[in-house]
């Protein structure tokens, strides 16, 4: 990116967030640059107006939908945030847009605005559990019929409820819970494998 171009994103960045905080800034808008990127975070409430107000003001156009996809905050009473990214082929511009929701809230679809929010909200339902109204055909997308939970949240255990196994009596593939011997296993950054008492015996044997 070369200097003249990047004052040139920069300022475009900075005029969107003006008009954008103009338009709806006293109804639950807010927006901020980092690392040259412009976040807009807003309420569910005014979603579809400000996606709406994006894809067809002609100053900025956003067309494309890129991506929608979900973070989990476990600790946060709004646990989910769900994130919108967007393109405008006219301005060669990106801008992302984030709402929070708490667990079971329903957030509004957007496939009436983007055809390809259809399957991106499908991936969100089924990976994190989070609901859009109205949308056609809400069902799993990546996991099986069947599957319990939603496995990119972070209390999801990392062995899952369930596994299939071949089962040589009845010569065909069943499904079965899974049975740990341990009720939890303690990992730690430096070394997954051995846990934290392995580690902290190689500390002490190193002070030696």
């Amino acid at each position: 990116m070369t200097k003249v171009y990047e004052e040139n994103y920069n300022q475009r960045h900075i005029n969107i967030q003006k008009i954008l905080i103009e338009r709806f800034g006293g109804r639950g808008l807010e927006t901020y640059i980092k690392s040259d990127e412009l976040t807009v975070i807003l309420s569910k409430s005014i979603l579809i107006k400000v996606i709406n107000f994006l894809k067809d003001d002609k100053d900025f156009q956003f067309k494309q939908l890129i991506d929608i996809c979900g973070v989990d905050y476990p600790n946060r009473v709004e646990r989910f945030e769900v994130v919108y990214h967007l393109l405008s082929l006219s301005l060669n511009q990106r801008i992302r847009v984030k709402l929070s929701v708490k667990d079971g809230d329903m957030v509004p679809s957007v496939v009436s605005i983007y055809e390809a929010a259809n399957w991106y909200e499908r991936e969100v339902w089924d990976l994190y559990g989070v609901i859009f109204s109205n949308h056609p055909d809400l069902r799993r997308i990546l996991t099986d019929y069947g599957f319990e939970g939603h496995p990119l949240r972070k209390d999801f255990p990392l062995s899952g409820f369930t596994q299939v196994k071949y089962d040589d009596s009845e010569k065909r593939v069943v499904k079965e819970r899974v049975n740990l011997v341990q009720d939890f296993r303690t990992f730690d950054f430096e070394s997954p494998w051995e846990g934290p008492e392995y580690n902290n015996l190689n500390k002490d044997s190193d002070k030696k």
